[in-house]
């Protein structure tokens, strides 16, 4: 088994910061986009739809690809076109030039991702789970960024500047070239790798209905988070008539406790197992779900920030689980936990946009608060062996 190689994982951590700087950056320039090309708020939305299509929900084909040959160039060639697919959306005058600008974007995040995490097993060792979440919370920090870079540099420089923003993604494209031979597929393979060529075609009974609930597990977890970050803002400013700038730095606190929560969860999930930081996740987000409504002032900061680490500590922890369900299809493992099983949760908060119109913004944040309870029942009744592995 290949160790534990931290100084790896922190590269592709921070290819992984890169191209989600791109991912979180759409929906911030997206008024200057609407204004810039006089767009309506349906075909605004529309562009956000192409994006969530192809960088999430396609994420599983490239799984395929990647898992019958080995697919490295897809790093450097996914942040390539996510950088360029988005800097380059200030210049086209034309709707169709945007939209094919923002599907080559979210192809290359798409790319990156499944590739990304499964080269990043190869090198988790024995502390699988740790090893993910050095990887993934270079994602959570990203995404974080990208909103920031994005307004900083339109605001700064005005919108035809958005070509600034690609200076990431061609710095990483650069470096990844230059060090490609470090992040080459070991010898020894990952534990997931590996597990699958002893395993041949054996596949153990239950895995694929374990790894169903999984997918399950994880679309609810998705639609809690998207639609805290959804809905918070909408709470405190238009049902409480609160400061916006307020409400702003809820959902700030939210991701970044989201982001510290990636690191701690893992290490307690390769020590206690990975079911029981599932459950606990779960079973400690519903519990705490109700402070949102109780705390008041800076306390609920506080509780935001618990509130996100707790949540989204299983991320990484989930993503080891399903690679080692499939254990010969790692990729397509990826592909399912980080793009079809978050869109889905995605596509989820337009429901509490229904909830929203018919009975209140109060009504539909509340509502979310039945979901870590769903998580939890689906947790509860899953049954799960780091050992058994489907076939390819």
């Amino acid at each position: 088994m290949k160790p534990f190689n931290l100084k790896v994982l922190v590269f592709l951590s921070v290819g992984h910061l890169t191209v989600d700087i791109y991912q979180g950056a759409l929906p911030a320039i997206l008024p200057f986009l609407k204004e810039h090309l006089a767009l309506d708020y349906t075909m605004a939305g529309v562009i956000l739809v192409v994006a969530n299509f192809a960088s999430s929900v396609l994420q599983p084909l490239f799984g395929l690809v990647s898992d019958k040959k080995e697919q490295a160039f897809l790093l450097p060639l996914g942040i390539l076109a996510a950088g360029m697919g988005f800097s380059l959306l200030s210049l086209p005058s034309h709707y169709p030039a945007v939209l094919a600008l923002v599907a080559v974007s979210g192809l290359g995040i798409a790319s990156f991702h499944v590739e990304g995490y499964k080269r990043a097993a190869f090198f988790t060792g024995d502390r699988a789970a740790t090893g993910m979440s050095v990887f993934s919370v270079g994602g959570n920090l990203g995404f974080a960024l990208g909103l920031m870079i994005a307004l900083w540099t339109v605001s700064r420089f005005g919108f035809p500047s958005l070509p600034l923003v690609a200076i990431p993604a061609l710095l990483y494209t650069a470096a990844f070239i230059a060090l490609r031979k470090a992040v080459a597929r070991p010898a020894t393979a990952g534990p997931g790798v590996r597990a699958g060529r002893e395993t041949g075609q054996a596949a153990a009974k239950g895995a694929y209905s374990a790894l169903a609930l999984i997918i399950c597990v994880v679309i609810m977890r998705s639609w809690i988070q998207l639609g805290l970050v959804a809905y918070i803002p909408f709470y405190f400013i238009g049902f409480l008539k609160g400061n916006p700038v307020y409400a702003g730095k809820l959902v700030s606190t939210f991701l970044v406790g989201g982001a510290v929560g990636t690191l701690v969860g893992a290490p307690i999930a390769d020590r206690w197992g990975h079911m029981f930081e599932v459950r606990m996740s779960m079973l400690l987000t519903a519990l705490g779900f109700p402070l949102i409504f109780l705390v008041k002032g800076d306390l609920l900061f506080v509780v935001f920030f618990i509130l996100g680490g707790i949540l989204v500590s299983s991320f990484s922890v989930t993503v080891v689980m399903a690679q080692k369900l499939l254990p010969r299809n790692i990729g397509m493992a990826s592909g399912l936990m980080t793009g079809f099983a978050i869109g889905a949760g995605g596509v989820g908060v337009t429901l509490l946009g229904v909830v929203a119109d018919h009975s209140g913004v109060d009504i539909a944040l509340k509502s979310i608060g039945i979901l870590p309870v769903a998580g939890l029942a689906l947790g509860l009744i899953l049954r799960y062996s780091p050992g058994q592995g489907a076939p390819a």
